[in-house]
């Protein structure tokens, strides 16, 4: 059974992550980033990343599931950010 903390991490995980789509969506059905910040997404990717390999020396499911989409999607936004320059 899930204790509250866990809930907690999972839900601030949910909202994080879900967070990232509705520009990932923007992006793919207008072609257009130039409203975003190349850096800002640069810096971003190298944070999830980081975060990522956190959650798995930790072993925390939370932060490993949270970072593992966010990774792809704001890998996806970044990829698009350049090809769309």
């Amino acid at each position: 059974m899930l204790n509250w903390i866990t809930l907690l991490g999972l839900t601030a995980a949910l909202l994080t992550t879900i967070s990232s789509f509705p520009q990932a969506i923007k992006i793919i059905k207008t072609k257009k980033t130039e409203d975003i910040s190349l850096l800002m997404y640069i810096i971003l990717t190298i944070g999830v990343f980081l975060w990522l390999v956190y959650g798995i020396i930790i072993k925390d499911i939370p932060i490993i599931s949270a970072n593992v989409i966010t990774f792809g999607i704001v890998v996806s936004i970044l990829s698009l950010k350049i090809r769309y320059k």
